[in-house]
């Protein structure tokens, strides 16, 4: 564990709300607005950390869990995610599931704080999730898969430091290209980005992740915006993690992987400028093809290793 990646650590805790004001900064440009401040995110968690909480009467602990099941399955996740060409804060073989896994349980976590109110929108927008998210893991397992079999790492940290500019002429480098896109769609979508989800929706019968905090207020609403966020930066590290594989020293990695994230906020900000929502019902075809992606990844890397 060294002291670089306790710092990328310390950094993703800190900065990780700024991504979405980033984010949000870039759509306002887009639409020729000046838009809320880039620091908005940490105004509005101090704003409800400030506040109290009122719950219903049919809810259980099950309700206040599920924030804290949120941020801890994020961090969780940060953990043992690579940055760029840098060795993870905890690394060992067969953290990629582990990674996998402790998304799933912040997920989990959500959902069943939502379905726990009863309510019947919070309902829905839980069904949704799970929908989703059953299509969306496989792709992330499958191209995990996939780079571990091109690289012969088992650890994610191992699988990243594989990764080099040259890497991509190799026989496996198509595989890699595959995942990378495949792990673009899936960013969005566990992110509740456009085209999968819009995260400024008003609207009950369209929202996905929103309409699974309608009940939370003051701190608990708070604990799931931030928990979002860790989650922003978890998966952003699997994807910057391609554009910047620096392995010229841990602090040079260091500083790419930040450059690489706030690149990926820009390019979310881009994306969701000029992209429009999916209907629901296509939703499923656009998180097929990231698991198709992921699954002719893992054949093509197969191939190359056993012609090598």
């Amino acid at each position: 564990m060294s002291a670089a990646a306790i710092l990328h650590l310390l950094i993703a805790f800190a900065l990780a709300p700024l991504m979405t004001g980033v984010a949000n900064r870039v759509k306002a440009g887009f639409a020729g607005r000046t838009g809320a401040p880039v620091l908005q995110p940490y105004y509005d968690l101090a704003r409800l950390l400030r506040k109290g909480a009122v719950y219903s009467t049919t809810t259980t602990w099950v309700f206040r869990l599920g924030p804290c099941l949120g941020v801890a399955g994020a961090a969780a996740a940060l953990v043992v995610a690579p940055w760029g060409g840098g060795r993870a804060t905890l690394a060992f073989d067969g953290d990629l599931l582990f990674f996998a896994a402790a998304l799933a349980l912040a997920r989990f976590g959500t959902i069943l704080a939502a379905l726990d109110t009863g309510s019947a929108f919070e309902g829905m927008g839980a069904s949704r999730e799970a929908t989703f998210a059953a299509l969306a893991e496989p792709s992330l397992l499958v191209g995990l898969l996939a780079l571990a079999r091109a690289s012969g790492e088992l650890s994610l940290s191992g699988i990243y430091h594989a990764l080099t500019p040259g890497h991509l002429a190799a026989p496996g480098g198509v595989a890699v290209l595959l995942v990378a896109a495949a792990f673009g769609i899936v960013f969005l979508a566990e992110n509740a980005r456009l085209p999968v989800d819009d995260p400024n929706t008003h609207l009950e019968l369209t929202m996905i992740h929103e309409a699974m905090a309608l009940d939370h207020g003051g701190p608990d609403l708070a604990l799931i915006h931030y928990g979002a966020a860790l989650k922003f930066w978890a998966l952003g590290t699997l994807v910057a993690g391609f554009v910047a594989p620096v392995h010229d020293g841990a602090w040079t990695a260091l500083a790419a992987i930040l450059g690489g994230m706030f690149l990926l906020s820009v390019a979310v900000g881009v994306a969701e400028s000029v992209m429009a929502r999916l209907r629901l019902a296509k939703v499923p075809n656009f998180l097929a093809a990231a698991f198709a992606l992921s699954v002719l990844a893992l054949l093509l890397s197969a191939h190359a290793k056993g012609g090598s």
